[in-house]
């Protein structure tokens, strides 16, 4: 989902291996499918530097940003919108430019970029702040987003983060659950994607970036103003370095480190219970 080379990938969608989701197997080596998206309020796309932005809407209440992992898309959240809209929450959902239904652009993707594509969405809905829950590449684009635009802000829960790009596990390429994720995530993008042939260009887009960011110094996570970051992952977490995640908590001023039992970097799919009443109880505390 996060970190594929290309060797992995070709491997991917040649081989899907399947995975046993007997009661013996632990919940942290499952991947469940997770639940279609309901109806959605509004869909709609900015044009924003080279790229179309897809966005869609739901609720009412309090705004919550949602953003997905690479090679992930909205999709991804369908376990967790109906648990946000019950709570009186608007969800905005966006898909990252290349990803899902909007485009890549002509420019090198960079989490900047990204970040930058969620302030001209918000700028669009006219949305002065939101809380945000990012997982994986959309935990470290909401850690932007706080540390760019705190005015924007109001909490963040950012969930499978790496601010550095040091903070990898070695031997996260040959992962058995990641080849597996890949695959599904290919044919979601082949769906709903205007170039649904374009999922290898998109992994080579985020294989360059994810090759030299994001490369944030303690002093500029030190200078983060937004005073609630849930800093959280699982607890067999298999692409972040543990000491990482707790170097982010430290280091970020007020944020609170959250370990979720019995998961992995695919907590929202394989636990929605546990990870929603994780958000929700951080939303509203």
């Amino acid at each position: 989902m996060l970190f594929v080379t290309s060797a992995t990938l070709a491997v991917t969608l040649i081989l899907q291996p399947k995975r046993s989701n007997v009661s013996s197997t632990p919940t942290w080596e499952t991947l469940p499918v997770e639940q279609p998206l309901p109806p959605l309020a509004k869909e709609g796309y900015v044009d924003h530097n080279g790229a179309r932005i897809w966005y869609g809407t739901a609720g009412k209440g309090e705004p919550v940003i949602l953003l997905h992992g690479g090679m992930e898309s909205s999709l991804s959240w369908g376990n967790q919108v109906p648990a946000l809209i019950k709570t009186h929450h608007e969800v905005i959902l966006i898909d990252s430019r290349g990803h899902g239904r909007s485009t890549l652009g002509p420019y090198p993707l960079s989490y900047e970029r990204m970040q930058s594509d969620v302030v001209a969405v918000m700028d669009t809905l006219h949305l002065k702040r939101a809380s945000f829950v990012g997982w994986s590449d959309g935990a470290n684009i909401s850690l932007i987003m706080a540390m760019k635009n705190p005015e924007r802000v109001n909490r963040v829960y950012a969930f499978g983060a790496n601010m550095n790009t040091d903070a990898i596990v070695p031997g996260t390429f040959t992962s058995h659950i990641l080849s597996e994720a890949a695959a599904r995530l290919a044919k979601d993008y082949a769906r709903i994607s205007p170039t649904p042939d374009g999922f290898n260009t998109l992994h080579r887009a985020l294989e360059a970036m994810q090759n030299k960011e994001p490369n944030y110094t303690t002093k500029e996570l030190a200078a983060i103003k937004v005073s609630k970051i849930a800093i959280a992952e699982g607890d067999h977490e298999e692409f972040i370095i543990r000491a990482h995640t707790d170097y982010l908590a430290a280091t970020i001023s007020g944020a609170k480190l959250i370990i979720l039992p019995n998961v992995s970097h695919f907590a929202p799919w394989q636990a929605p219970t546990t990870f929603n009443k994780s958000i929700l109880h951080f939303l509203h505390n």
